[in-house]
């Protein structure tokens, strides 16, 4: 059980490249990052990642009507089959070429994949279990070019396809007598979007110079006429054996509807369906080359979006071409634009920037914005209740995020070089940052600040960093003066220059208990300093070779040691005496970069672990490095328990043990072949005469690392930022059966035997001796709330610590607040002294615990917060119609007031009036 991670979210990163897509609700938005898909529900602001991965990054994504599944591609065109409800793979499938884009038919029983300058149209994979999923239906040649976008009619009788040979093809998804396939020109440039209107056959297509053509089709969809002689495939002829191989290909492709450029043979007898420009547009008005990079067009609303090189995004109501609104929201460019069903949230992806933002057009405001590190990550650090998690990057910015969410809320720029290590204080208010431009940064959590910024006399690159228990001591290594700095965190004052290594200073780790500094360095040793006695040099560890990490135990007693030669020791802190050791170079199994010369088990021998972290219970230490596995050892036996690949996407470098031979060449390898920067990026052509972009761009392949792994302090998850991002690893009970103390007699049945004659305590024992959650969670939501505490107090003490921890595991996720806290704190209330007395080993679900109270305490504060709001409005409201209406009373009283003086006079002419009559 204690290994039973597995991958459960990707941080770090919201989009790399391919296209978005919106759920059929319209709240969640689909990314591609990297070789996986990430979900990011709008509504309730969390963001999940699938748990599914392909070979290589992610191209396109295709999501079916109904919104259940998913057509994932990637670029050397393997597909994966992925159902969106129960988050698992259905089917394999391999295009054996680059897919440019995929679609699905309206009513969801086709959808249509271009590769090169084909369209292949499938049938849809229905609710019965097939055994093809992909069974191919038709094969339309046309464009000359590869093909760059597919719409389809509302009521998927024809489809259109835009190719980067200036030209656009209407093909009728079934044999149509009047529409088989037309071309349409008009167009200087590539086409980048081409959209049906509502209800219709009529066409806007939109292209990378900035224009846009609307077509006007003489034939409603109603007057499609169905062919009525549909040709059936002729048998093969006994011929040469070469033709009988181009029969069965074209049997392989299903029914080929090639094209051309005049009107085809069996549309000359009917009167076929013809197109004419209606009204051509140009977005460039200004004259400056601005390249139109992505495009969207919402039917019911007739509303136009165009993503442009520059960052600059428009909206245009068609067909009139009316300008509604235009804002600049990157300085990159905008690579993927989608709208949501209702054509309210537009979301743009940016893959330069990393960036994915949704905007909502009629209000002018972001719905959701999110930008991840858009180079390497090189440090992370949790907070000590394990509820965020800070990151630093290459960028040099330092970014936070919410672990139940997944998303970053606030960032911090004030560094202006690489970020090599974070870290949060013992508060875990205040973040600590070290970078390369020669500053250590404080950030404070409530205000959003950076409120300290320490620097050294001389400037010096920091290449570590650490923070003492009580927050008061700040110390960082330099990588080119070999010395230590410390600085006071109240003052921000330099306190002492530390000197005595004689290499650079690679790693720094106060002791958790103990005023103590550790530190390795280069020169192949590790010094521990002495905070309280003049910042002395107390104990100096010896090594065989240069330390790259340091890291002690949450008790203190022992300490871990990372070295080149691949090895981890581990050291006595107290009597400097060296305890055991792991020789991990072999577990690293590092794989072949594309130049190497050396074969991947010759260059292993260099490589070494470069980051070190303990388990909250310091019984088992992660360890990371070049490589893409991640090993778990158990320091106690100092042997591998398990070994994690963090990444299977083939798009990194020193991914596979063995280069592929059919790369290599007699002058090298391909790999060593750059092509340059592609026109397809939207590149400014920067040289006349030049046809692929800036020819001075190189692509490069980036190698596969761990930089840093960190444990949760509350012992269910760890986190490691790797190439690929921020990976995090959570415990998985679902599927791991593991009794405590099973027995023949401890069954579903007499547990349930004992709840029923109200043995509360012996049904608790017997419940968590068999170990399952569901069984647990229903043993003790049946016990009746006043008998919590006598129920508490009778527990032998081996199972208060398992009951605290399922009470902590279940409050993060129950509804039932005051129920388990009451559980809570009864047992703490009861049972105090004893846990107490072994506070180490129960730390981890202490914190455990305090997070999940934490994070309801803040959800509660809001929801109060939110009801005090509404209920001032509802009284100022209430007291606005008293005041409007005691104002309108007092109006009727007037009136009735001056209606009775008025009777009482007419009462009183009357009466004046009878007494002369009488006289």
């Amino acid at each position: 059980m204690k290994f039973a991670y597995k991958f459960s979210n990707l941080l770090g990163a919201v989009y790399r490249q391919g296209n978005l897509s919106f759920s059929k609700d319209g709240n969640a938005v689909i990314s591609p990052v990297g070789n996986r898909v990430s979900v990011f529900d709008l509504k309730n602001n969390t963001s999940e990642t699938l748990p599914v991965s392909t070979i290589k990054n992610i191209t396109c994504v295709g999501l079916s009507p109904d919104g259940n599944l998913a057509v994932v591609v990637d670029e050397d065109g393997a597909a994966l089959l992925i159902s969106l409800i129960t988050r698992a793979v259905l089917h394999h499938f391999h295009f054996h070429k680059p897919v440019n884009s995929i679609r699905f038919s309206p009513d969801g029983r086709k959808f249509v994949v271009t590769k090169e300058n084909v369209a292949l149209m499938y049938h849809a994979p229905g609710k019965q279990r097939e055994f093809n999923a992909f069974v191919l239906d038709k094969s339309y040649y046309g464009p000359y070019d590869e093909t760059t976008c597919i719409d389809w009619t509302d009521d998927s009788k024809c489809f259109v396809v835009g190719s980067k040979d200036m030209s656009t093809w209407v093909f009728g998804a079934e044999r149509w007598a009047n529409l088989i396939y037309y071309s349409l020109g008009g167009h200087k440039d590539v086409i980048v979007g081409c959209f049906f209107e509502k209800d219709s056959l009529d066409l806007y297509t939109v292209s990378q110079d900035g224009t846009l053509c609307v077509w006007e089709s003489d034939t409603e969809l109603d007057g499609l006429v169905l062919k009525k002689n549909q040709d059936k495939p002729k048998p093969p002829s006994k011929g040469d054996d070469d033709e009988e191989e181009e029969d069965m290909e074209e049997r392989t492709e299903g029914e080929v509807i090639r094209g051309k450029a005049e009107a085809p043979k069996e549309m000359e007898t009917t009167k076929n369906v013809r197109y004419k420009q209606r009204s051509k547009h140009f977005f460039n008005k200004e004259g400056d080359f601005n390249n139109l990079t992505a495009a969207a067009y919402h039917k019911p609303t007739h509303i136009l979006v165009t993503g442009f090189a520059s960052g600059i995004f428009h909206l245009h109501e068609l067909p009139e071409f009316n300008l509604i609104h235009s804002l600049s929201i990157s300085d990159q460019r905008i690579a993927s634009v989608a709208i949501n069903s209702s054509g309210d949230w537009i979301g743009f992806g940016c893959s330069r920037m990393g960036q994915l933002l949704v905007w909502e057009w009629q209000s002018e405001s972001y719905v959701f914005k999110q930008q991840g590190h858009f180079n390497n990550m090189a440090s992370l650090a949790y907070s000590p209740d394990g509820q965020y998690i800070a990151t630093g990057g290459d960028d040099g910015k330092v970014k936070v995020w919410n672990t139940n969410s997944g998303l970053c809320f606030v960032t911090f720029t004030e560094h202006t070089s690489s970020i090599t290590k974070v870290t949060f204080t013992s508060s875990g208010f205040v973040i600590v940052s070290a970078s390369l431009d020669g500053t250590v940064r404080a950030f404070d959590l409530h205000r959003y600040r950076n409120f300290r910024t320490f620097t050294s006399p001389r400037p010096a690159q920091f290449s570590s960093l650490a923070v003492d228990v009580s927050g008061e001591l700040v110390s960082a290594g330099a990588q080119d003066s070999f010395e230590i700095f410390l600085w006071s965190m109240q003052t921000g004052r330099l306190l002492e220059v530390l000197g005595g290594h004689e290499g650079p200073v690679s790693c720094l780790c106060f002791s958790p208990v103990q005023s103590i500094l550790a530190s390795a360095s280069w020169d192949r040793t590790i010094r521990l300093w002495d905070m309280l006695d003049s910042w002395q040099v107390k104990e100096t560890l010896a090594l065989t070779s240069d330390a790259l990490s340091v890291t002690y135990r949450p008790d203190g007693q022992e300490l871990a040691v990372a070295t080149l030669n691949g090895e981890i020791s581990f050291w006595n802190p107290q009597t400097a005496t060296q305890t055991g050791s792991v020789v991990g170079r072999h577990d690293l199994e590092t794989g072949r970069k594309e130049t190497d010369k050396i074969t991947a088990k010759q260059s292993a021998k260099s490589k070494s672990f470069t980051s070190l972290c303990y388990s909250a219970d310091g019984e088992s230490i992660l360890a990371g490095g070049h490589s893409k596995f991640v090993c778990i050892y158990n320091v106690k036996e100092q042997m591998l328990m398990k070994k994690f690949e963090i990444s299977c996407n083939l798009s990194f470098d020193a991914m596979e043990e063995f280069l592929d031979r059919r790369k290599m060449t007699e002058f090298g390898s391909l790999a060593l072949v750059d092509e340059g920067a592609g026109d397809g990026d939207g590149v400014n052509i920067s040289l006349p005469g030049v046809r692929k972009g800036d020819m001075s761009s190189r692509h490069f392949k980036p190698e596969i690392r761990v930089s840093s792994l960190r444990f949760s302090p509350t012992g269910r998850s760890w986190a490691a930022t790797t190439t690929e991002g921020l990976l995090v690893y959570s415990l998985d009970g679902s599927l791991v059966f593991d009794p405590y103390d099973l027995d023949l007699d401890v069954t579903p049945a007499s547990i349930r035997k004992q709840l029923k004659l109200q043995e509360w305590a012996s049904a608790i024992v017997l419940a968590f001796r068999l170990n399952e959650k569901a069984l647990k969670q229903e043993v003790l939501e049946t016990i009746p709330h006043a008998e919590i505490p006598v129920v508490c107090g009778s527990l032998p003490d081996i199972y208060v610590e398992k009951l605290l921890g399922f009470v902590a595991a279940s409050l993060e996720k129950s509804g039932h607040l005051q129920f388990y806290m009451t559980w809570a704190q009864s047992l703490l209330m009861l049972h105090g002294q004893k846990l107490k007395n072994r506070s180490g080993a129960i730390l981890p679900t202490l914190q455990s615990l305090q997070k999940s109270i934490q994070r309801h305490f803040d959800n509660m504060s809001k929801l109060c917060d939110f009801n005090v709001y509404n209920i001032r409005y509802a009284e100022a409201l209430s007291k606005q119609k008293a005041v409007k209406r005691a104002a309108e009373e007092d109006v009727e009283e007037e009136e009735e007031e001056e209606e009775d003086e008025e009777l009482s006079e007419q009462m009183s002419v009357a009466s004046l009036e009878e007494a002369e009559l009488m006289l």
